[in-house]
């Protein structure tokens, strides 16, 4: 007997361990979760975990013949910057290993006889705005503008929204028997801040690597300009509007795609946010031009009007909240641990 269970790949990094804390105390159904590496043992005692790769075909099958999977959470990716040096391995993991898991899921919503919810973290890197003055021009984007992405992973980023539409409406539509179709839904993100696990290269981490560098009192230099100006949001609301978007009933929804937003700052701002907590922080500004001009083509700020208006979005931690409650206490804690130690 195949037993019932929500999956979430790329489970190790940091939505992932985010996210299995909240379900491991919200979700009916038991955790299944896939990435290369172990889960720390703070997390491994709530979920089933396997260590693999999501290319693996034979693995997807073997977990499909053990597992009837209800929900996914796709979380595993090559993330931005290194996707820019690896760009083929990038294509591989985000664009090949998302097919793959659609696929998969659509056989189950088929085997099923009910839709499998597909639940994708997208990316303000699926933007690409062409110039500052465009940037200042259209300063709140909504999720049909713009999209013209200058990275790799903003490609399979946008790509893969454009899967997850196909599987979702439009695949096997010429069969006489036309299956139950996969329920895919979309957020995508501004650049997510997290007081539990390290940065990891995403173009949009010199923001935590400045808190991160402050905490721990190293000196940092920003790779971005002081006036660069991104929208952010801190992790917990990030898993909010993951669970948030997966609980809204599908007649709820007019988008399979919505952006979801807390708060916008320029790099200067938030140095002065760090330097506020850590008055002794050294941090300086020395641009590295590319990192530069992919942060330059993001939006200022997302639109998320839709996200308000279909399934109740509010993020919960403003700016001051995201520093005060969740960024700063949590970081400083794990650096006292860590010197204690």
């Amino acid at each position: 007997m195949r037993k019932r269970a929500v999956l979430i790949t790329g489970a190790a990094g940091e939505i992932g361990l985010a996210l299995i804390q909240t379900l491991a105390q919200s979700s009916q159904l038991p955790l299944l979760t896939l990435d290369l590496l172990p889960l720390p043992d703070s997390v491994s005692g709530m979920t089933t975990h396997v260590q693999g790769d999501i290319l693996d075909r034979a693995l997807l099958s073997r977990l499909v013949s053990e597992y009837e999977i209800d929900t996914i959470y796709h979380l595993a990716a090559l993330l931005s910057t290194r996707s820019e040096f690896t760009p083929e391995a990038a294509h591989r993991v985000n664009v090949e290993g998302t097919l793959a898991l659609l696929q998969l899921a659509s056989e189950q919503s088929e085997w099923r006889g009910q839709p499998v919810k597909f639940i994708f973290p997208s990316s303000i890197a699926a933007y690409g705005l062409p110039d500052l003055e465009t940037k200042h021009a259209y300063n709140r984007v909504r999720e049909w503008e713009w999209n013209y992405p200058r990275t790799m992973y903003g490609c399979n980023k946008l790509y893969c929204e454009q899967l997850g539409i196909y599987y979702s409406q439009y695949y096997r539509q010429l069969a006489a028997d036309r299956p139950v179709m996969l329920d895919f839904r979309c957020v995508r993100f501004p650049g997510l801040i997290s007081a539990l696990t390290v940065p990891s290269g995403g173009t949009s981490d010199y923001g935590p690597e400045m808190l991160h560098a402050a905490a721990k009192g190293a000196p940092y230099a920003c790779f971005v300009r002081e006036d660069v100006r991104i929208p952010f949001m801190a992790m917990p609301d990030a898993i909010n509007a993951l669970c948030k978007l997966t609980e809204a009933p599908q007649t709820a929804l007019r988008r399979r795609v919505y952006n979801v937003t807390s708060f916008s700052l320029s790099a200067a701002e938030f140095r002065d946010w760090v330097l506020k907590y850590f008055p002794d922080a050294k941090i300086t500004f020395e641009p590295d031009l590319k990192r530069q001009g992919i942060v330059d083509s993001w939006p200022a700020d997302l639109d998320d009007s839709a996200a308000r208006r279909d399934w109740g979005w509010q993020p919960e931690y403003d700016l001051e909240r995201s520093f005060s409650e969740y960024l700063v206490p949590g970081i400083t804690r794990r650096y006292q641990r860590a010197h204690e130690h």
